[in-house]
């Protein structure tokens, strides 16, 4: 067995119809790794809120890598004009949350959505206004700690997203 440098390695650098939104994210390294992860994951765009860190931040750009660079983001100010206007868009607006109402990740159907934006709430209060989100998803845990770091959600939120998108009906 040998192991493989990405000098080896083709990936088919597929796009999908997912946006993510992150709400008032405030680590400078999960900006970077939602960058990161983003683009691995052929996320079409990323909105992030006027008070996260800038794209600028150093910590951002460390850990981001080249990925700033490679997808597209934009900065928004107004919470829920933003949603609205996605959703005015055709997007499904899918929290990545523990709600009441949260459905598995996993039991979720991606697939029939048109287009999807993933909203990932704040570090410390999570969703802004969550009465804004068309679902909510749940990623079950089995252990004591009934929550993660944002971008470990979002790594999980995505690699079943895109299972679902790329898989035939």
């Amino acid at each position: 067995m040998e192991q493989l440098t990405h000098y080896d390695i083709e990936n088919t650098q597929q796009q999908f119809p997912i946006t993510i939104v992150c709400d008032a994210i405030r680590t400078p390294e999960n900006i970077g790794m939602c960058f990161r992860i983003s683009e691995s994951f052929g996320v079409q765009k990323i909105y992030l809120h006027q008070d996260s860190p800038s794209i600028e931040n150093r910590k951002v750009a460390n850990t981001a890598r080249n990925t700033v660079a490679q997808i597209e983001h934009e900065i928004y100010t107004d919470f829920e004009a933003t949603i609205n206007k996605l959703k005015d868009q055709g997007n499904t607006i899918i929290g990545i949350e523990i709600t009441d109402k949260s459905i598995n990740i996993q039991d979720f159907d991606f697939a029939s959505k048109e287009k999807i934006v993933l909203l990932l709430g704040s570090e410390r209060n999570g969703i802004e206004n969550i009465n804004l989100v068309d679902a909510t998803v749940a990623i079950p845990m089995f252990g004591r700690n009934s929550s993660m770091n944002v971008i470990h959600s979002l790594a999980i939120a995505l690699y079943e997203t895109t299972n679902q998108l790329r898989s035939p009906s």
